[in-house]
């Protein structure tokens, strides 16, 4: 996989699934607005590490989870 450079995401705005349950626990969320890259972090955890994903991993990531 190819590395890619952080953004800063101090004013990400951070989403969940439209699957996620309303409690918002549970979820993996994302942040838009980053072109070439997906930020993902675990909502439990919204101060902790954020992985930075190429977008094309991210897209591949979905097109396999949807798939099934």
């Amino acid at each position: 996989m190819q590395r890619v450079s952080r953004p800063d995401l101090t004013a990400a705005a951070w989403r969940s699934s439209s699957y996620s349950n309303q409690e918002g626990g549970n979820c993996v969320q994302v942040a838009d607005g980053f072109p070439g890259v997906v930020p993902v972090r675990d909502s439990k955890n919204p101060t902790g590490p954020a992985l930075v994903l190429p977008a094309a991993a991210w897209s591949a990531f979905i097109e396999a989870v949807t798939a099934h």
